[in-house]
């Protein structure tokens, strides 16, 4: 069994593959005040570990990178693969700074499948990432505020505006304070994502696939008006796919 990690700043994403595919998958909390020990029990609470012989890990919280690879020495004592300068990824990288692009965009363009000759990425994580495909190269990348930061910074700036769940209400127009902001950081979003999808198609001038991935792609894709497939695994696949590209 090949234990994969996909760490971002809200979930730890935690994937088993028999070596072929995914077959089941757990998050956790990304909290970094917790010990690499602490993860571990939690993790022993999801899952047996008997069965793991190799770890890879995709992350952008560096804290929780060492942790991770804590609990990979200790106590399955294995070296684990993580992506980074120097992994043989199959991507290359089109971009000013390459080294600037993180593990999670990289493994978003290694999960697409091969016969894919274009292909656009709508990762939404905390943050929400465009990630233009091409010829496995990643041409450019769009960021902005995900679902959980927009509702932080509408609650945290606004006195009497309430927490809420991240919820699809039936109508777009809302008659209560509570539907008015889902519909808006639901409906806002899909229209959001429409667009952009609309705007990079007009900027490369041809078609491409896109593929909706992370956390809240479930919620959001349905909302959709632009043609796109689902893929929530899509990380885990991309990381599985590095792996053996450094087996």
């Amino acid at each position: 069994m090949i234990l994969l990690f996909d760490v971002g700043n809200t979930n730890v994403t935690i994937g088993l593959s028999d070596g072929f595919k995914i077959i089941d998958v757990y998050r956790l909390n990304t909290n970094v005040t917790l010990t690499a020990d602490q993860y571990y029990i939690d993790m022993k609470n999801l899952f047996v570990f008997d069965d793991i012989k190799y770890v890879a890990i995709s992350s952008v919280v560096p804290r929780i990178t060492e942790k991770l690879k804590e609990i990979s020495l200790k106590h399955l004592h294995i070296k684990p693969l993580i992506v980074g300068p120097g992994i043989k990824t199959g991507i290359n990288i089109k971009t000013d700074h390459p080294r600037e692009v993180g593990a999670d965009l990289i493994c978003d363009a290694a999960g697409i499948d091969d016969d894919i000759e274009r292909a656009l990425v709508v990762d939404l994580g905390t943050a929400i990432k465009y990630i233009y495909i091409e010829n496995k190269t990643i041409k450019g990348v769009v960021i902005s505020p995900g679902v959980a930061i927009s509702i932080k910074a509408l609650v945290g700036n606004t006195a009497l505006l309430p927490d809420i769940d991240i919820e699809v209400p039936k109508k777009v127009l809302g008659t209560n304070t509570i539907h008015c902001m889902q519909s808006g950081v639901t409906y806002g979003v899909a229209a959001e994502v429409d667009g952009m999808i609309y705007r990079i198609r007009q900027e490369v001038g041809v078609s491409f696939k896109v593929v909706l991935t992370g956390g809240l792609s479930e919620i959001i894709a349905p909302l959709c008006m632009q043609e796109a497939s689902l893929d929530q695994d899509l990380t885990l696949k991309g990381l599985l796919k590095i792996f053996y590209k450094n087996l």
